[in-house]
């Protein structure tokens, strides 16, 4: 018995969904498709916005997603602007607008939500940025352009790390906070996080760790508060400073606080989905029947790492996720079997003249096999609790990294791979 399967809304008009809906309509699926994005613009890519895009070396129309650039390519309805707020399961029904009074019913649904950035106080002053969107880049673009300016990137992750890189090559005084003791602790070791501060450093930005950051301060612009007596009231000016929990003081024209994302599942709270850090899925990414999720906000257990549950903030894994999960409705509207969804997480970054490659997942058992970290051109390994490579990390050394990635999927072990990669 097979499932009806004649209307899918996508949820998320952004990388994931967008290939899930591409994969349903390449797959044969001729009934309605529509996408649903909580922004006005079609689907473009993320990773220039920190980068080329922030440098004004890009333009928009360079960002746009290739399915994305004919529009009626693919006959999608496009609900763009558009909020979703609510997911009836029982109905269907996907709930559009703070009002509730548009829904979408559907036979089929991807949620590809994605993440929103972690914000704190502060954010509502002028000069001050996060940055996920076009928007968020626009603004940010805007206060970086012109004359040298102070920058503060509160956050030394890979998107603080990349948009300090570009400020500092825009020319402006930057200084890049972190509270750990060398930046992406949670993910590197100490080691070699310490070579992105030193990279950094070596390029002329400040860069305090093991410091947090306990305010931004502003200044305060006059206002009237419309009262029949024209009253002053004061107003969010522009940023000043950030105040460090060490009691010294950053003196600050722009302010970028890059401290992570959450997934965007409040839209779901009252749905009957599991949500823990993400739409929990089962390994093929179905989330309910019918009910598929991709991208940044799924999570899932990944066969190929003994199941560790998993949520990948990852363009390569958005690409392939979105597409695997356009398969996988199809497949549930047949009733047909399904491997799992089992990749080998990848991700770069490039900072300067450095790109940064990583394939898998870092552990506590890392063994640097090719180069050598003070010199930043190196490959390292890291080992699983069985001697297993389960990831590695390549600073400019492309080819190398692939290898890994090769290596990792088809399940080596360290000594294959110090032999194939030193």
């Amino acid at each position: 018995m097979s499932n009806r399967l004649s209307s899918v809304v996508v949820v998320g008009a952004s990388l994931a969904g967008l290939q899930a809906a591409q994969t349903l309509r390449r797959s044969g699926f001729d009934g309605d498709l529509t996408l649903v994005g909580s922004e006005p613009h079609y689907p473009y890519d993320r990773p220039p916005l920190s980068k080329r895009f922030l440098a004004g070396t890009w333009d928009e129309a360079k960002l746009r997603l290739r399915g994305a650039v004919d529009p009626d390519e693919f006959q999608f309805n496009w609900k763009l602007g558009h909020k979703a707020t609510g997911l009836d399961l029982e109905q269907r029904q996907v709930i559009l607008g703070d009002d509730g009074q548009e829904t979408l019913s559907y036979d089929g649904l991807v949620i590809a939500t994605g993440a929103r950035p972690r914000t704190i106080d502060g954010c509502e002053l002028t000069g001050v940025h996060v940055l996920r969107t076009l928007d968020h880049a626009r603004a940010l673009r805007s206060d970086l352009e012109g004359q040298s300016r102070r920058v503060c990137v509160i956050g030394a992750g890979f998107i603080g790390a990349e948009v300090a890189a570009t400020a500092r090559e825009l020319g402006h005084e930057v200084t890049m906070i972190e509270a750990a003791q060398s930046p992406l602790a949670r993910v590197l070791d100490h080691e070699t996080g310490m070579a992105i501060a030193d990279l950094h450093r070596d390029h002329g930005v400040d860069v305090r760790l093991g410091v947090g950051v306990a305010k931004i301060e502003g200044g305060v612009a006059g206002g009237q508060d419309g009262d029949d007596n024209g009253g002053d009231t004061a107003q969010s000016g522009g940023v000043e400073r950030v105040v460090l929990s060490d009691g010294s003081a950053i003196e600050s024209d722009v302010v970028v606080v890059g401290i992570g994302v959450v997934p965007s599942t409040e839209w779901l709270a009252r749905s009957g989905l599991t949500l823990d850090n993400g739409v929990v899925c089962d390994d093929t990414c179905m989330a309910a029947p019918g009910v598929v999720a991709a991208g940044d906000v799924a999570r899932w257990p990944n066969s190929r790492f003994e199941g560790k549950l998993m949520r990948v903030e990852q363009w390569d894994n958005a690409v392939e996720q979105g597409g695997y999960v356009g398969g996988r409705l199809l497949a549930w509207s047949r009733d047909d079997a399904v491997e799992p969804y089992a990749p080998t997480p990848w991700f770069w970054s490039d900072q300067y003249d450095r790109k940064i490659q990583l394939a898998g997942f870092p552990s506590a058992r890392a063994e640097v096999v090719h180069g050598s970290i003070p010199e930043r051109r190196f490959v390292q390994l890291y080992a699983g609790e069985r001697g297993e490579l389960i990831g590695a990390m390549a600073w400019n050394r492309p080819r190398h990294a692939i290898k890994a990635k090769q290596l990792i999927a088809r399940g080596a072990n360290m000594s294959e791979a110090r032999e194939e990669l030193s």
